[in-house]
């Protein structure tokens, strides 16, 4: 049988169990039966890019078959033969959506998380266009050495691939102790073949959220995901005509195959590679994925996809800060004569002195850097990449910074030899690594000795913390002359461009204005580059004609005129990665903002999702804007439209994280106390008229300022 016949079977049988299944589900459940993939405003992806046709019953989706069909055309063709992979892949979205209209949470009963949120690939976005995140692999089927698979599997994680696993594979992982989960970036699908589907979502989900593709045109999505979503398929053991169809429709998508057996080749696309030990670079090299390596003299993995790992209290073999004890961390600027590069030093016992487990102690670690380039300004951005350096240790956990961080080590990481000093490895590394620009010379000094930690807090710690704050209190848009533009997430969202300003971070809470010059100064070609604030037009709303020219140019002409504190004139666009959304509530005069990690129903009638899939993909929405977390304490929040008072609405979990800067916010500019105690949450109302009787009730004051709208 010829490749291109075996795909056209793969998908024929795909296509009559989506029928049968479909057909089956309609007399059991009835045509009206609900029919929707859990947390997202994409209704099922696939088939709504491919059509702009959303499918909500079991009826509609028995239309969509008809659809579905006509891809299939059986012609000596490549492109039919894609075409009718893609068929493959339509094919299993009807299957996997039939599992959730049955069952709401079809997975729970196996280690496969089946499909992914939106949210969850909104939280991938910062990764991925840093390539933080290099690229996604899929790895399906059933190794016929399953310690081959685990190995594969734990290099690309650590690598820091996404690695998504379908099949028996997920059995092999499990066997060889592979850690997996979300936070460490190797997530088990599932095991039927067709939950594979749930990857190809991701990548056109993608092109919808970041890139703005209308729905409907399939050869724009084919070419997003080629050009911009850098993901290959490892096909392990025999191959049905199910998989080498799916395989197809993979290929259409620009993602290469490469497989363990013997296959028909085809240049670039589909590759047989049969030595395990070079499935890898096989893989890396037919996507064009370029891994930069820093080594580092560590006895335990380092890599970004051991940032979400947590060491529960079971597991932990040692804590430091948190409630129990202090732990402070500082980077400082030095002369580059009081400087020993690559002194690294433990003062106090190590973690080996425990007497019993879990031992904890109080720890200070304070890195010194010098270089002829580096500026005061730019110790704190060196000093918030210690939380993501640390977080990259295999068997390490860090949360906080200054002087409230909380460190566990695990007892694996122990037990493998990993020690203080090692802490102090990682940073030295990883300093010259991402900041050689600015950092000629590192020096790392890890405390553990009580008296010395508490001492040198009061000495270096607390009055370099105080300097900084009093430096960025000063820091307004007012204060500068300069203004950065920052294009990092053009790789996903070709027409946005954020202006970075000391009062408004970047929309995904990562860029602040410093970030924004210290990045400048490590790549002056870089994604962020100053915009001289000239050419003022209107102070209220925040409109410069210099900075106009800066967006028009980068977004090259899609979006030509931004005001920078309004939400209602020209708002600056988003790409799809930002970490909340604020959008009009006209009945109460006011704004709900609504955070990512927020899974319900907002006021506005429209969840997170709803709200972002028609704010993102780098175009202006008037009415609505995504945002940072910490912009929403910003005096220039929505200033032109009144500013903070205007918020009514926004979940509790967010209200709380942001209470005390807001209330101090609100505090100083209106002079009203305990402002978050008159703003609604979901544990109060999400009920539009419900809302209103809290905010009447609490005499808010939106109630009472001039229309919005």
């Amino acid at each position: 049988m010829s490749l291109l016949q075996t795909i056209f079977t793969g998908s024929k049988q795909a296509y009559d169990v989506a029928e049968i299944v479909v057909k089956s589900s309609i007399e059991e459940l009835g045509r009206d039966c609900k029919v929707a993939f859990p947390d997202t405003a994409y209704s099922l992806p696939l088939y709504y890019a491919s059509t702009g046709r959303r499918v909500s019953t079991l009826g509609e989706l028995e239309e969509a078959l008809e659809t579905i069909k006509g891809f299939i055309v059986e012609k000596n063709l490549l492109a039919n033969g894609l075409d009718a992979g893609y068929a493959t892949a339509l094919c299993a979205e009807v299957i996997e959506a039939v599992k959730y209209a049955r069952n709401e949470d079809p997975y729970r009963d196996e280690p496969g998380y089946g499909f992914v949120s939106d949210a969850q690939i909104r939280s991938y976005g910062v990764g991925l266009v840093t390539q933080d995140i290099p690229g996604v692999a899929v790895l399906l089927g059933k190794a016929e050495d399953s310690e081959s698979a685990a190995k594969i599997i734990k290099d690309y994680q650590a690598k820091g691939l996404l690695t998504y696993l379908v099949g028996d594979i997920i059995d092999q992982a499990i066997q060889h102790n592979v850690k997996m989960g979300n936070d460490l970036r190797v997530i088990p699908l599932g095991y039927d073949v067709t939950s594979v589907i749930h990857v190809v979502s991701i990548a056109i989900r993608a092109a919808l959220i970041f890139g703005g593709i209308e729905p409907g045109k399939s050869k724009e999505f084919y070419k997003y995901t080629k050009e911009r979503v850098k993901a290959f398929v490892n096909a392990f053991g025999p191959l049905s005509e199910l998989v080498v169809s799916a395989g197809a429709g993979a290929i259409q998508l620009g993602f290469p195959v490469i497989c363990d057996t013997v296959v028909p080749e085809v240049p670039t696309y589909l590759l047989s590679q049969r030595n395990h030990e070079k499935t890898v670079q096989t893989s890396l090299e037919a996507r064009g994925i370029k891994i930069k390596v820093t080594e580092i003299p560590i006895p335990v993995s380092f890599a970004a996809a051991f940032e979400g790992e947590r060491i529960r209290k079971d597991s932990m073999y040692a804590e430091f800060g948190g409630s129990k004890t202090k732990s402070w961390e500082l980077v400082m600027t030095r002369d580059i004569s009081e400087i020993e590069d690559h002194k690294i030093e433990v003062i106090g016992p190590d973690i080996d002195s425990f007497n019993k487990v879990p031992g904890r102690l109080p720890l200070s670690v304070i890195v010194e850097v010098a270089g002829k380039k580096m500026e005061e300004d730019f110790e704190p951005v060196l000093e918030r990449r210690l939380h993501y350096f640390m977080n990259y240790i295999e068997g390490v956990m860090h949360v906080g910074q200054r002087n409230l961080t909380w460190i566990r080590i695990g007892k694996d990481a122990f037990e493998k030899g990993f020690r203080l000093r090692h802490i102090g490895e990682v940073i030295y590394a990883k300093m010259h690594d991402e900041f050689e620009a600015v950092v000629d010379k590192c020096q790392v000094t890890i405390i553990t000795d009580e008296e010395k930690v508490k001492e040198l807090e009061k000495k270096y710690a607390l009055p370099k913390y105080e300097a900084r704050d009093e430096r960025l209190d000063a820091l307004i848009d007012e204060s500068v002359d300069t203004f950065y533009s920052c294009n990092l997430c053009q790789s996903f969202a070709p027409a946005h461009v954020c202006i970075i300003t000391p009062e408004r971070l970047g929309l995904c809470g990562a860029v602040s204005w410093l970030d924004a010059k210290a990045t400048k100064e490590l790549d002056e070609h870089g994604p962020c580059q100053p915009v001289l604030k000239e050419g003022l037009e209107d102070s209220f709303k925040g409109v410069w004609s210099e900075v106009n020219k800066v967006v028009e140019q980068i977004s090259q002409g899609a979006v030509s005129r931004v005001t920078l504190y309004s939400l209602i004139e020209d708002p600056m666009t988003s790409c799809g990665c930002f970490e909340c959304i604020c959008g009009i509530m006209p009945e109460a005069n006011g704004v709900v903002i609504v955070n990512r990690e927020y899974g319900g129903m907002s006021p506005v009638g429209m969840t997170f999702g709803e709200l972002a899939a028609m704010t993102g993909g780098g175009v202006q929405t008037p009415g609505f804007m995504g945002h940072g977390r910490h912009f929403i304490s910003s005096k220039k929040f929505i200033s032109a439209e009144g500013g903070v008072k205007r918020i009514v609405w926004m979940p509790k979990e967010l209200k709380e994280f942001i209470a005390q800067r807001l209330n101090a916010t609100v505090k100083e500019l209106y002079n009203i106390e305990n402002f978050t105690d008159m703003v609604c949450d979901e544990t109060i109302a999400v009920d539009s008229e419900e809302v209103m009787n809290f905010l009447s009730e609490k005499g808010h004051p939106a109630l009472n300022m001039d229309s919005i709208m």
